[in-house]
């Protein structure tokens, strides 16, 4: 057989002991009567070998779907979790049970500021095993290439976002890639938008993987009633960046974002770039032309909504040659930069915002420049800043 049967998925110990009581119980009582019946002992005990190396159940296979099913799980959270969870909640005030939907909304008016210090991350759930199967589907990296001070504190710029910036979730909200031990004594919060938080369930399962709100209000606090060693991740392009998000681009958002920039100037804290490799290779999304309708409708859903709605696809549940939600599988290799000094200016000038801004653009050309021949790009690829 060329792949091992999923008996030694179980474990060799546990595989020995099954075949040693099936000779020991069954087969060999059978044996006695091989004389009689032509070696039916025997005819069995291949039957069962065949039962077992079934396609289907072979380790790897059994591996690939588990990590399919993983991917799929969070891809549906952030699609339709929030909004089934609202209608469950107004469904059940409908019934019988209608005070539990009071109760939890009741609470949730007490708990309304909880994400914006912070939320509850959740060691538990940012260790789950799901992430690991979610990591290595496509699979997902993170490259550490300086240590960062804990007496520091950090706002991380992630590039590009791609489509739902699987990335930035996977290294910074799980413990997949072993972010707390590459850097030790640093909490990452990922930033995503605040409505997120608004809806019932999701809200709880954001904030268990350390996942904030990415306002003003959430920052201030992180960046100055928190401590050090805080490291907010800013997805700087946005909305606006996902739109042109394409397999074979390698384009970011980047010039007139320069919020992020302030921010880290009131606080004193120092600016990390960051690129993620493949980030625009898991999705193949339908691009629509400046001044077409089609744009028209996105922008509109960008400046009132906060989000913008792209057409994309990936490939089937099933099958890799069909069109489905789950992301193609394309690695993606999240790189970590060198930290840029930042002094804490109470007022920051536009002047002082711009030098450093600009700082923070040389240093992501250059981390791109640095990395990309080690992951499949030409040494003639450039980035687009725009």
């Amino acid at each position: 057989m060329s792949e091992n049967p999923v008996v030694l998925y179980i474990g060799p110990t546990t595989s020995r002991i099954f075949y040693s009581v099936l000779e020991r119980y069954f087969i060999c009582d059978i044996g006695k009567l091989d004389s009689e019946q032509d070696g039916t002992g025997s005819s069995i005990l291949s039957a069962l070998q065949d039962l077992f190396s079934i396609p289907w159940l072979n380790k790897s296979k059994v591996e690939k779907q588990l990590q399919v099913i993983s991917v799929l799980q969070w891809v549906l959270s952030f699609l339709v979790l929030g909004i089934t969870c609202s209608l469950i909640f107004m469904y059940i005030f409908c019934t019988d049970c209608w005070l539990i939907s009071v109760l939890y909304f009741t609470w949730l008016v007490f708990d309304w500021n909880t994400p914006k210090k912070g939320g509850r991350r959740s060691k538990w759930v940012r260790n789950w095993a799901v992430w690991r199967y979610f990591r290595d589907y496509f699979p997902i990296r993170l490259v550490k290439t300086h240590n960062l001070l804990t007496t520091r504190n950090y706002i991380f710029g992630y590039h590009p976002h791609g489509i739902m910036g699987l990335g930035a979730f996977c290294n910074f909200s799980t413990e997949a890639t072993e972010v707390g031990k590459k850097f030790p004594g640093i909490r990452p919060y990922l930033a995503t938008l605040a409505g997120n938080f608004r809806v019932p369930v999701l809200r709880e399962y954001l904030m268990s993987g350390g996942i904030c709100p990415v306002n003003r209000d959430t920052i201030d606090y992180l960046l100055s009633k928190n401590g050090s060693g805080n490291a907010i991740i800013i997805v700087v392009g946005g909305a606006a960046e996902s739109l042109n998000s394409t397999p074979g681009k390698n384009a970011v958002t980047l010039k007139n974002r320069k919020g992020f920039v302030k921010l880290a100037l009131r606080h004193g804290a120092d600016l990390v770039p960051i690129y993620s490799f493949g980030e625009n290779e898991v999705y193949k999304q339908i691009i629509f032309e400046e001044g077409s309708w089609g744009r028209w409708v996105q922008k509109k859903f960008q400046k009132y909504i906060g989000f913008a709605p792209c057409l994309f696809h990936g490939r089937g549940f099933f099958s890799s040659n069909t069109w489905g939600l789950v992301p193609y599988s394309k690695p993606i290799t999240t790189v970590v930069g060198e930290p840029i000094t930042i002094p804490k200016l109470e007022h920051p000038s536009q002047k002082d915002i711009d030098l450093y801004h600009g700082m923070y653009m040389e240093s992501l050309v250059k981390l791109f420049d640095k990395h990309k021949t080690k992951f499949g790009l030409p040494e003639t690829e450039v980035l687009e800043v725009n």
